[in-house]
């Protein structure tokens, strides 16, 4: 059995001492790990299975402490990692020598573990408790797939070894595979749940595994509660159980993938996934005549920022005549170190510094009059749920762009991202935008077909553009706001479907606002702030999963990917940019109009690191909250030249426990501007990395197409200027 030395001890105890004197830490954060470190540690080196397990653990655990990473140790230490409705994710090293060591050697790796980040015993512990669920419910098939993170295919056939030894049948992708195609094969091949090993769009030191339904969809708060409370806690590592080598797995097994997936046990079953998944998305497309005859006239690049969508974006776009594709191959091979990142750098699409990254790459490899040509450059992220859109911004409007893009003085990057790339030439289109586009031409489209939008209604996160909304009620559909998260979306759609009413005051912890939504049953839209998209469809005919004339119940990236390049070309058969449209027929429309959507994370480079940064997120939302009980008790607060005329905090208690906060914000404070309720500022804690995310959205009056450039300017430096002063308030730089 391992032991604490005495050293180990006092040098735990100094640290706690150290920070919590310099008001690093809070009392509550004192407690806590005073409480829990040691007892967690003495049980972990306690665990036969974890040696057995992981021969690296004891020289990990000593290497830290030799290195004097006091911080990192209680961090890993201080709790049991947080189970969530979509899964669990958190970091697998700390540190790129741990990651590069990890990536060789596996679990032989001498890296710090513990119950609070990803590793071997953790994933196992979780699974012996879903595993166990599934039991009680008599589910018999479960999905296994990885994305490219570092040791995903050893994670995946670890915990299939105990599904197997569980006694359940057990589908394995062979090759990496996006989220998108784990959500359609559980439905396809009429599973009852799936796992993928992944860390979706966080920096190179994650992992973790998505855990979604029989439907495709992720499960609900209250199965979620369920799987943890029931079954989860009351696993001991010692129960933990793996399938030997031969004789537990036989006829059990089968794999899936696509038809290019090399198969080296041919005695095992396999079933083609990617295949009927691309044929799904096709079925989509509004106008194929149009994109017959415009795609073969589209520019196109494609970043799968070395993950998942190199698989299938590339594919289907091909398939459907949009010959003119270039791979950026420098991002397009399968390799969780992803190599043109730096450590905390996520390679997330949606983020203006992995776009930069993109562009950069594009341009050396097929120079800077080829950028020029594209009418889009698309990123998917490493699980290929979330897709990202950059576009070439029209010369006439390069000024004002170059000022709109223009970094505040306080965002600092790392030196070998300082220069901008053909600064002012290009743009990446926030979500916001892509989505309100998107939406449109779909609308637009249907009726010009003559179409019936009574049955119709769109699905949104609280915190996407309220453009989004105008679009849906002009065209006559419905509206529901939910909460930050596919699963809240999907939990929503499904009661819609199952007849229900879907208020506010009947679902607080899943509803943020209801309109128009009388007898709607139809889904054509859900959309997340974060790039997330898919379209849910109707209710499911009788023995289907799906919805009808709907796609998986998550977002997927490659779906999103197809339909904005369909935008595209209609783009171009209207003789239009992509910017050229938004600014006709979403800006200039006096039914929608002008919406600014700025947005900010916190901090702007990686994430607040280890122990003493989780508690410094909560200090900053402990002084937005300070501000919010000034406006609630009738003081006068101002942003600038914007008075805070009512404030909304949102708490549904998923985080509390996680924060040690009765009443957490977790789904943000909302702070109002004026009348109307299109004009606020949100700060909300992000769900998976511990950063905050900061929104404005405001609406610019009278624009007309004169002033629309000087509407643009002068929004977005208000939005700019508010964050600004709002970040002072709260103590930040």
């Amino acid at each position: 059995m391992l032991q604490l030395t005495e050293g180990q001890i006092k040098a735990i105890e100094s640290y706690l001492k150290e920070k919590k004197s310099a008001g690093l830490i809070s009392g509550e954060f004192y407690k806590l790990a005073r409480e829990n470190v040691f007892s967690h540690l003495e049980s972990w080196q306690k665990e036969e299975i974890i040696t057995r397990l992981v021969p690296g653990f004891a020289e990990g655990l000593r290497q830290a402490f030799q290195e004097g990473r006091i911080d990192h140790i209680i961090y890993s230490y201080l709790d049991e990692i947080a189970f969530g409705t979509g899964g669990i994710r958190g970091l697998v090293a700390f540190t790129e020598k741990e990651l590069e060591d990890f990536a060789r050697r596996g679990n032989k790796s001498a890296i710090l573990r513990g119950p609070n980040t990803i590793n071997e015993v953790v994933l196992l512990h979780k699974s012996a408790g879903v595993a166990r669920y599934a039991a009680s419910k008599k589910l018999r098939q479960i999905v296994i797939g990885y994305d490219n993170r570092v040791q995903g295919r050893f994670f995946a056939e670890l915990v299939t070894s105990l599904f197997l030894r569980e006694g359940l049948d057990v589908y394995l992708f062979d090759r990496v595979c996006s989220f998108p195609e784990l959500t359609f094969a559980i439905p396809y091949l009429k599973a009852d749940m799936g796992i993928l090993i992944s860390a979706s769009h966080n920096d190179k030191r994650y992992n973790g595994y998505k855990l979604v339904s029989a439907t495709g969809a992720q499960f609900s708060v209250v199965a979620r509660n369920e799987i943890y409370e029931n079954f989860i806690k009351k696993v001991s590592l010692a129960e933990i159980k793996l399938a030997e080598p031969s004789g537990e797995k036989a006829g059990r097994l089968t794999l899936i993938g696509g038809k290019t997936s090399a198969r080296k046990d041919r005695k095992v079953k396999f079933i083609d996934i990617q295949t009927p998944h691309l044929a799904h998305i096709k079925n989509f497309i509004v106008d194929k005549d149009l994109v017959r005859k415009y795609a073969k006239k589209i520019f196109l690049g494609y970043s799968a920022f070395h993950g998942a969508g190199r698989f299938s974006v590339p594919k289907i776009l091909k398939d459907l005549g949009f010959s003119h594709l270039k791979v950026i191959h420098s991002l397009n091979k399968v390799d969780g170190l992803f190599p043109c990142f730096l450590l905390e750098q996520q390679p997330d699409p949606g983020d203006p510094v992995a776009a930069s990254i993109a562009v950069k790459e594009f341009i050396r490899e097929y120079g800077r009059m080829s950028f020029r040509r594209l009418d889009l450059l698309i990123g998917t992220d490493p699980d290929a749920d979330r897709t990202g859109i950059i576009i070439k911004v029209p010369a006439s409007q390069k000024k004002v762009y170059k000022e709109i893009l223009a970094r505040p003085s306080h965002i600092l990057l790392p030196k070998t991202l300082q220069k901008p790339v053909l600064e002012g030439d290009w743009l990446l289109l926030d979500a916001d935008l892509a989505w309100s586009i998107l939406l449109w031409y779909r609308l637009e489209k249907k009726r010009l077909s003559g179409g019936d939008f009574s049955g119709d209604f769109i699905v949104m996160n609280h915190c996407t553009s309220d453009a989004l909304a105008a679009i849906a009620l002009k065209y006559g559909a419905g509206v529901i706001k939910t909460w930050v998260g596919f699963a809240m979306i999907s939990e929503c759609i499904e009661r819609v479907w199952g007849g229900e009413e879907v208020l506010p005051e009947k679902y607080p912890h899943l509803i943020y606002q209801s309109i128009a939504m009388e007898g709607r049953r139809i889904n054509i839209g859900a959309f997340e702030q974060s790039n997330g998209f898919s379209i849910f469809g109707g209710p499911p005919r009788a023995g289907e999963r799906l919805g009808e004339n709907g796609h998986v119940r998550d977002k997927d990236g490659t779906l999103a990917a197809v339909l904005l390049a369909e935008v595209a070309a209609y783009a171009r058969q209207q003789g239009s940019s992509l910017l050229e449209l938004i600014d006709r027929k979403i800006y200039l429309d006096p039914q929608i109009g002008l919406f600014a959507n700025y947005y900010e994370p916190e901090p702007y480079w990686g994430q607040y690191e280890g122990f003493t940064g989780l508690s410094r997120k909560i200090q900053v939302l402990r002084k937005a909250d300070e501000i919010a009980r000034k406006v609630e008790s009738g003081e006068s607060v101002s942003l600038g030249e914007k008075k805070i005329t009512r404030v909304e905090i949102y708490r549904t208690g998923k985080y509390d426990q996680l924060h040690h906060w009765k009443g957490f914000p977790d789904e943000g404070i909302r702070y109002f501007f004026g009348e109307g309720g299109l004009n606020y500022l949100t700060i909300r804690p992000s769900g998976t990395s511990q950063c905050l995310r900061i929104h404005i959205q405001l609406k610019a009056e009278d624009v007309n197409e004169e002033n629309l450039l000087f509407k643009k300017k002068e929004i977005y430096s208000k939005c700019k200027e508010t964050v600004r002063i709002f970040r002072q308030m709260i103590g930040l730089k």
